[in-house]
């Protein structure tokens, strides 16, 4: 968003066999954010949420259902690659930047439900 004092962040839950992004939130790294995100996820049945070390996630998961590690978080990480590589607007120091936030979310927002959100009535495209 310009400059690092105004750095917005996209939280998402994956689905990790299938690749499908369940959910997604666009703020700062802050424990509201993450509520925001996980009651989003309050209507799908998840066993287990793999996480890094952010202490929000502590705070909103169960711990008998929370796993920290990087061993189980490379898909999140792969497609944060992808997001980085697709999206010049997330190159840092690029002419193609949002400079308000409500675009800046939009479009990421469009990008994911393009690429992210798939029907089972359709074969990958």
């Amino acid at each position: 968003m310009g400059a690092k004092s105004h750095q917005r962040w996209t939280w998402y839950a994956i689905e990790r066999d299938s690749g499908i992004i369940l959910a997604h939130q666009h703020g700062k790294r802050t424990d509201a954010v993450c509520r925001q995100l996980m009651k989003k996820l309050q209507v799908f049945p998840i066993r287990s949420y793999y996480t890094d070390t952010w202490q929000s996630y502590a705070k909103y998961i169960p711990s008998s259902q929370h796993r920290i590690g990087k061993d189980n978080t490379w898909k999140i990480e792969r497609t944060n690659l992808n997001f980085r590589t697709h999206l010049k607007r997330l190159h840092r120091k690029t002419i193609c930047f949002s400079q308000d936030e409500t675009i800046h979310d939009t479009v990421i927002g469009l990008y994911i439900e393009r690429h992210y959100y798939k029907n089972f009535s359709y074969a990958k495209s």
